[in-house]
Parts: C-alpha cells; sequence; structure tokens
C-alpha cells in the first residue's frame, strides 16, 4: 500500500465554556478517508480554547475539570493581559495545561480511542465562539 495523507478543518460552534465533544466528528471525517493504519493529528488552532482527550461516561466528569480549572486559573487574579475581559487571560492559561494537540493512532480503520475516551474542544471563554480545529491523517 501507498502512503497517504489527508487534512480538513472542522468548525465548531461553542455555547461558551466546558467541554464540547467533537468525537463524532472526528471519527466521521477520519472513516471518510478510507484508511486502515495510521495516525491522526487534532490541532486546536487558537490560544483560549484547547483539546483533550477524557471520559465520555460521566457528565460529572467534564463538570469537575472545568471546575479544577477555574480553580488553578482563576479570573480577576491580577493578570496584566485582561484586553477582552476577567476570562481572557485564564483561557490562554488553562490552554497552557491541557494542550492544543493530540494524536490517536488509527488500527483497523478506527480511532484507537478506549471504551470510555472521547475527543474534547475545551472552550476556556465564557461567551460562545466559532473553533476552528485541523485534522490531519497520515496513514494507508
Amino acid at each position: 500500500m501507498t502512503m497517504r495523507q489527508s487534512a480538513t478543518e472542522l468548525l465548531i460552534a461553542t455555547p461558551g465554556q466546558g467541554l464540547h465533544e467533537i468525537t463524532r466528528e472526528v471519527v466521521r471525517w477520519t472513516a471518510e478517508q478510507a484508511m486502515t493504519t495510521g495516525l491522526l493529528t487534532v490541532f486546536c488552532r487558537h490560544t483560549s480554547a484547547s483539546l483533550t482527550i477524557q471520559e465520555n461516561a460521566a457528565p460529572e466528569v467534564r463538570g469537575d475539570i472545568v471546575r479544577w480549572l477555574a480553580r488553578l486559573a482563576p479570573e480577576n487574579d491580577g493578570y496584566a493581559h485582561d484586553d477582552e475581559g476577567p476570562d481572557d487571560m485564564p483561557a490562554h492559561l488553562k490552554s497552557i495545561l491541557t494542550g492544543v494537540s493530540l494524536t490517536v493512532p488509527l488500527i483497523d480503520g478506527l480511532l484507537a480511542l478506549g471504551t470510555w475516551q472521547g475527543i474534547y474542544l475545551c472552550e476556556h471563554r465564557l461567551a460562545p465562539h466559532r473553533r476552528r480545529v485541523a485534522l490531519h491523517l497520515l496513514g494507508e
């Protein structure tokens, strides 16, 4: 087989702060590429949003994570950078903590996610946003 690659960009509308599952969209696009083995890179093109792979069965996990991040990077904590409001700098800090890229192996045509794993876009700003997530699949 010949190695090939595919890339696209998802536009995700977030309702505001929280972990928003994008697994379905990512899995759908990956399946459309008809590759059996490879490596998927998922990349968030923002500095105040990020990505994570996390529990997708118990919704309480997402709420606990949002509250934990708020304790680590609280609003109104004397930040010099507050150009877009009190959630601006905390959003950047939360993005550093969670990261902007993920890699997921593709095995036998399926993303090798665990039973309870989902891919999440972490919106760290309070207001709704339209976020761009790039997908790149290298495989055969």
